[in-house]
């Protein structure tokens, strides 16, 4: 069986960092998952999605994300139920968040872009930011002629 969820949005509200009783950190929000197609005339539409991280990932999130940052979640969709104080009997489906990252545009050449990965214990590596390659003044001397007897490899 394969169980992945992968989700880019932006977070609704502020994460909040909760410890357990056995002092497990814990932090649960929403993002806000914009769908591709929009109707004529309409405004598009987005999916509200609740996301679920423990221990450090859940630190690194609260210590890193705000309300309108935009996030990319990866995770197991899970489904639980659980007795409302009303009594009433509740249903939830979220995503328990395994690796979370920055995706939002990058400011200046020197940002960073970095990840968690809660299989490891730590950020992933952080690396510097490369600018895209441009090839506005690039020459005929820069490419090389492929033979079109040679068989390809695709």
């Amino acid at each position: 069986m394969l169980n992945r969820t992968i989700l880019m949005g932006r977070l609704v509200a502020d994460p909040e960092l909760k410890t357990t009783a056995s002092g497990i950190s814990v932090t649960s929000f929403r993002i806000a998952v914009d769908r591709n197609y929009v109707k004529s005339g309409e405004e598009r539409k987005a999916d509200f999605i609740d996301i679920v991280c423990w221990r450090q990932t859940a630190e690194f999130v609260c210590r890193y994300f705000g309300k309108g940052s935009l996030i990319a979640v990866e995770g197991q969709l899970q489904s639980r139920t659980y007795q409302a104080k009303d009594g009433t009997n509740r249903y939830v489906v979220e995503v328990v968040a395994d690796n979370v990252s920055f995706t939002g545009e990058r400011r200046d050449a020197n940002s960073y872009s970095q990840s968690y990965n809660s299989y490891s214990g730590e950020p992933a590596s952080a690396m510097q930011a490369q600018p895209e390659p441009s090839y506005q003044s690039g020459t005929n001397s820069d490419f090389q002629e492929v033979p079109l007897d040679d068989d390809l490899p695709f």
